[in-house]
């Protein structure tokens, strides 16, 4: 009878520590980082103007809301020794010492020329 008390309660303590890892793992992933977020008005009344820290907008008054921060060039090694890793500026590439190449970016603007949603 102890030893399936034993037995019983490390599956619960198991059962719990993996819950909770779950969880934070979770929320991690969810959260946005600082270097690629920026705020902009809803109404576009400043145009494509964007702000570094939420607030409300000077014009409207409305809560600024977060988008992406648009990616002016990428740069990329080109043996691709890293694989796929991109840089945001110009330089050496840490493993092969080459110079990083500018490389087209990828459209995530929500640009869909070509294809039509139903």
């Amino acid at each position: 009878m102890k030893q399936i008390r034993i037995i019983l309660s490390m599956a619960i303590a198991v059962f719990c520590f993996t819950a909770v890892n779950a969880q934070s793992t979770k929320t991690k992933s969810k959260a946005p980082t600082a270097d690629t977020v920026v705020y902009q008005c809803p109404m576009k009344c400043e145009g494509d103007k964007t702000y570094d820290k939420a607030g409300k907008c000077p014009k409207c008054n409305m809560n600024l809301k977060a988008v992406s921060k648009p990616v002016t060039a990428i740069y990329q090694c080109p043996m691709k020794c890293e694989g796929d890793k991109t840089y945001d500026k110009a330089g050496k590439c840490p493993k092969c010492n080459m110079n990083l190449a500018k490389v087209q970016a990828k459209n995530s603007s929500g640009n869909h020329n070509g294809h039509t949603h139903n």
